[in-house]
């Protein structure tokens, strides 16, 4: 009986825990900025109606601004900005920082940056050849350095964050600054003295969507949103356009009285208040320009020399991302002005240059005045002739024991002899078994202007039935002197013609000029060895490459 009481007050509590209300509150992840999931990383961010660029923009966010993960879709993210819900691309994000070794790492990162070795190196949305391309850097080219994993750096470049490899890089630490004066300045700054000066360092920069600014040396402005559309003119370096419109990578300026198109990977909507929209006059920059030529060092550790050889004495070792003012030219070198009593010389291999600095030096001086040409010569052509590999570097090697860096030298005195006996001027990147650095022959391509670059190969892969030649090439105007050639090519050989492909090669893909590269036959395969290193195989092929040259320019001639 005294059981009754106890189990009506038992049944009385639950009865009142069920009807009465939850007392505890659930924090919701739009409660505040220091409760995001996520923080923008760019300097601006479009906050869009659906996943991808092509959706309206409901607004801009800017960077730091906190944000709230929904949901993911593909490479963009769902987020709750304030008040306001859209999607963002998810490479320009960040996750929040909470503890203090994040904080620290990331300080550490910041004081570095990185020197582009190479010409179209690809800012990817992650650290993955697979990951979509934002952006491009040319060499030179220098962006602080935000994050690293594995053998990628994250990177701030051009109003972008994106990727890059480590293998395409160099990176330097960027040493902290410190007052020269000392002395008259208290050891310890108060925050508003750190606050006023991080103010006035940034007082001339600032984020303006409606303003473009043009981040290279010269940007084509199109009629329409598209690579193949007409050419309306040109904008220059550091200018800045009224941005009237955005259409997936592209951004819409004005131009003037007319209205053109821009591809937004190569400029940002950062803002030089020391520039207004209109440009500084054109002639008075150009003179500026051309007056105070400079180079840039690419790796670290580089030579500055007494004398224009590598056998000169070291003046000075320097890092990626110093800038010298060039005073004159003197074969693969340059002589550079060290500081105001040090002159020295760098090889124009290890460093990246903005314009024509020759053109520049050579603005006044006479030119000289070229022959005219008749068909079936080659007077007043200059070629580059390229025989791969040498010294420590063998290429490839047969199954019959056939060093490719030989039979490719050989190869190239033959046609030599063919191309100088018909007018050309013939320049070889080797003469004998020595190691010449790939960028080094990509620059006696430049220096002498070569109307054409013709690098000479033996192919190998690791199955021994496959056969053939190939002439590769990799941008768009060398496409012609690779068809060419490889037509005389085929006229004269009979292994199997594979054809002619596109190549992603550094002596092609780095060079300015005319460029192709000729894999003449595969070592790889042992009856194709047999046939390709012969003397009348040699002779065959290097007269029909000779003959494929010759029709190229005759056909310019036309």
């Amino acid at each position: 009986m005294h059981h009754k009481p106890l189990k009506y007050l038992i049944s009385l509590i639950l009865l009142c825990s069920l009807l009465s209300p939850y007392t505890y509150v659930t924090n919701t992840a739009f409660a505040s900025s220091e409760e995001s999931d996520l923080v923008v990383s760019a300097d601006i961010l479009y906050l869009r109606e659906g996943p991808g660029l092509s959706y309206p923009v409901l607004t801009t966010l800017k960077k730091g601004q906190g944000l709230t993960f929904i949901e993911k879709q593909d490479d963009w993210y769902h987020v709750k900005a304030k008040d306001m819900e859209g999607w963002v691309a998810s490479w320009l994000t960040s996750a929040t920082k909470t503890s203090d070794t994040a904080s620290s790492d990331d300080n550490s990162l910041e004081s570095s940056s990185i020197i582009s070795q190479v010409a179209h190196l690809n800012l990817r949305a992650e650290p993955s050849v697979s990951s979509p391309v934002l952006s491009q850097l040319n060499t030179g080219d220098e962006a602080r350095v935000l994050n690293s994993e594995a053998n990628w750096v994250q990177i701030s470049f051009n109003g972008q964050i994106g990727w890059v490899s480590t293998d395409y890089v160099t990176i330097k630490k960027n040493e902290t600054k410190e007052e020269s004066d000392s002395s008259n300045k208290s050891n310890s700054a108060t925050d508003d003295d750190k606050e006023d000066s991080s103010n006035t360092e940034e007082a001339n920069v600032k984020i303006d969507p409606k303003l473009f600014t043009i981040a290279v040396d010269a940007l084509n402005i199109r009629k329409k949103a598209d690579l193949s559309s007409k050419k309306i003119g040109t904008a220059k370096k550091g200018e800045q356009y009224e941005v009237l419109g955005r259409e997936n990578n592209w951004v819409k300026i004005q131009y003037g009285k007319k209205v053109g198109w821009v591809y937004s990977f190569y400029g940002t909507f950062h803002v030089n208040e020391k520039i207004t929209a209109t440009a500084a006059p054109k002639e008075a920059k150009e003179k500026d320009e051309t007056t105070s030529p400079y180079v840039t060092i690419i790796y670290n550790g580089t030579n500055l020399r007494e004398e224009p050889s590598t056998s000169s004495n070291v003046v000075v070792h320097v890092d990626a991302g110093e800038k010298y003012k060039v005073l004159a030219t003197e074969g693969e070198w340059y002589k550079v002005e060290v500081d105001k009593n040090t002159i020295a010389y760098v090889a124009n291999w290890v460093v990246s240059v903005d314009f024509d600095i020759q053109s520049i030096l050579d603005d006044e001086q006479e030119q000289p005045k070229t022959e005219d040409r008749k068909k079936g010569t080659l007077k007043g052509v200059t070629l580059v002739i390229d025989p791969g590999h040498g010294g420590n570097d063998k290429g490839t090697t047969g199954v019959r024991g056939t060093n490719e860096k030989d039979i490719n030298l050989k190869t190239v005195e033959l046609l030599k002899s063919k191309l100088r006996s018909a007018g050309a001027e013939v320049i070889l990147t080797r003469e004998s078994d020595e190691y010449v650095d790939l960028r080094k022959r990509v620059s006696i391509s430049h220096q002498y202007a070569a109307d054409a670059f013709i690098s000479i190969h033996y192919d190998a892969t690791d199955d021994s039935s496959i056969s053939g030649f190939t002439t590769y090439y990799t941008n768009s105007y060398q496409r012609e002197l690779a068809e060419y050639v490889h037509n005389g090519l085929s006229k004269k050989v009979t292994i199997r013609d594979r054809g002619v492909q596109p190549g992603n090669y550094l002596v092609t893909r780095e060079n300015k000029q005319a460029a192709i590269l000729i894999e003449l036959g595969y070592l790889s395969n042992p009856s194709e060895e047999s046939v390709v290193t012969t003397d009348f195989y040699r002779e065959q092929a290097t007269l029909g490459i000779y003959q494929g040259i010759l029709n190229y320019f005759d056909a310019q001639l036309n």
